[in-house]
């Protein structure tokens, strides 16, 4: 409790207060905006926080991403149009209650249940990451290499696509991960001889070229349509729920906060999964399950309950252990590494100052949000007026400006446009980009961490079954593999 109360008196000095602000409300308008997700943006925003303090840094950029969640839910109930891929689900009964005349309370009970899910999952940060910390400082080269290849096998699990396409993601992952030089003899590799490789290739220009430039390609092909959106309510008690309509909500709300939790620890889990599990979830404990994608409060509360959750959850791993979840907080990790901080086990003991106050900033981050999103819907909903001519040039300069600004380097504007061609062929054939991310970024310390023990046992490979925790996480890779790979019995069609 010490160390947390520590924490606030980090975060409330007035320029931590103020980028807490910041990535509260970009994230919401990110959420609400068409071709910008949070990859996108705190890509882009990387570059603006190398000569900002670390801590600050951190809680601007984490602000974006547990407030893309909120801004999401705006065009998803009034336009049915998802602002964010977490936020596919509420879709379904959330423009439904609006067409009903119930966009406020349909407003109002996610905004409401987004504010509980978050706050009790930063919460279970709170408690759950000191004791997990304290068991990962024990783990050896061979256990965390065991324990990245686990998560990164679980991440490609749990994709949406096939598993060989994930597999196959992963390993162009693990491929660009190596260009460069050796970490260990400074060897060139892959470079080609190619001076603009010899650093290998930075996140910001692939992340920008995967998600962002891509996006505007998509965008560009799309035809132009009169998006219709519905009016939110013009006055606050607008969207208070009916007396029923809050009846229904809170079971939902509780137990979609406690698995969107539990999912966003699991490597591969966060928001979009914790979703879509919890809509499933309120389904089959519904009396009325009819009622689902017609309107039904169970169908919105859950779902957007534990798509906070989620994302609070997808922190753990992040924080405890230095594995990220999902490709944003891969990217949150290289903002780290970046700066110089390594997260992981050490990170309580050496910087508590970084750790609490990012913690603790989540805490006031959730109080803006729900500050920022009921009485300002009307304003961000204007945003939406903006043509898609104007917007998508936009979304493109403000993309490259950000990949220049990052090294000052041309051959990075370069790197970003061959990645956004690519993503885009990619995206179109239906393959995973997230998982590219997250192997770019773990590639790396997988490798040192498989070249560390086998310097220290010789180079035999036994040293990694030589630990109860390093069998486990081999075991648990190889089972997700082989689940993954195992022929599915295909059903017979009917007639």
């Amino acid at each position: 409790m010490e160390a947390l109360l520590g924490g606030f008196a980090t975060t409330l000095t007035l320029d931590n207060l103020f980028y807490c602000f910041v990535g509260a409300f970009l994230g919401t308008v990110v959420g609400i905006l068409p071709g910008l997700g949070p990859l996108t943006t705190i890509a882009i925003l990387l570059p603006i926080t190398f000569k900002m303090d670390v801590t600050s840094a951190i809680i601007m950029l984490s602000g974006i991403y547990y407030g893309v969640a909120y801004g999401g839910t705006v065009t998803s109930v009034l336009m049915r149009i998802p602002g964010e891929a977490s936020s596919v689900v509420t879709c379904l009964d959330g423009y439904e209650m609006a067409r009903r005349g119930r966009a406020g309370s349909a407003l109002g009970i996610a905004g409401l249940g987004s504010f509980f899910a978050g706050t009790v999952g930063v919460i279970g940060i709170s408690f759950l990451s000191p004791p997990l910390a304290e068991l990962v400082i024990k783990f050896g080269p061979a256990e965390y290499a065991m324990l990245m290849l686990a998560g990164l096998t679980m991440v490609t699990y749990m994709s949406s696509g096939s598993l060989p396409r994930a597999l196959l993601m992963a390993a162009f992952g693990l491929l660009l991960g190596t260009i460069g030089s050796d970490p260990l003899n400074m060897t060139p590799r892959l470079t080609f001889g190619i001076l603009a490789l010899g650093d290998g290739v930075n996140l910001v220009p692939l992340a920008i070229g995967l998600f962002g430039l891509s996006e505007v390609l998509f965008m560009a092909r799309q035809k132009p349509d009169d998006m219709k959106v519905l009016p939110p309510p013009s006055h606050l008690l607008g969207f208070m729920p009916s007396r029923e309509e809050a009846r229904r909500s809170v079971g939902p709300v509780v137990r979609g906060t406690f698995m969107g939790f539990l999912v966003g620890l699991l490597p591969g889990g966060g928001a979009v999964l914790a979703s879509f599990l919890s809509y499933g979830m309120e389904r089959k404990l519904s009396k009325h399950p009819e009622e689902f994608g017609k309107g039904a409060v169970e169908g919105l509360a859950g779902p957007e309950s534990a798509n906070n959750a989620g994302t609070a959850g997808a922190f753990v791993p992040l924080l405890c252990m230095g594995i990220p979840a999902n490709a944003v907080t891969a990217l949150l990790l290289g903002a780290f590494i970046i700066h110089g901080v390594t997260p992981g086990p050490t990170i309580l003991e050496r910087q508590p100052e970084i750790f609490w106050g990012v913690v603790a900033s989540m805490y006031i981050g959730n109080v803006m949000l729900l500050i920022l999103n009921l009485p300002l819907i009307g304003l961000f909903v204007r945003i939406l007026d903006i043509p898609r001519a104007y917007l998508t040039p936009m979304i493109l300069a403000v993309c490259l400006i950000g990949v220049y600004s990052s090294n000052g380097n041309p051959a990075d504007v370069v790197i970003a446009v061959i990645f956004g061609f690519i993503g885009y062929g990619l995206r179109r054939h239906g393959f995973d980009l997230g998982i590219v991310i997250l192997a770019y970024v773990l590639g790396p310390i997988f490798e040192r961490s498989v070249r560390q023990a086998l310097a220290i046992s010789d180079g035999d490979p036994t040293i990694f079954f030589h630990s109860t925790l390093s069998t486990g996480f081999a075991i648990v890779a190889v089972l997700l593999l082989l689940a993954g790979l195992w022929p599915k019995k295909k059903k017979k069609a009917a007639g």
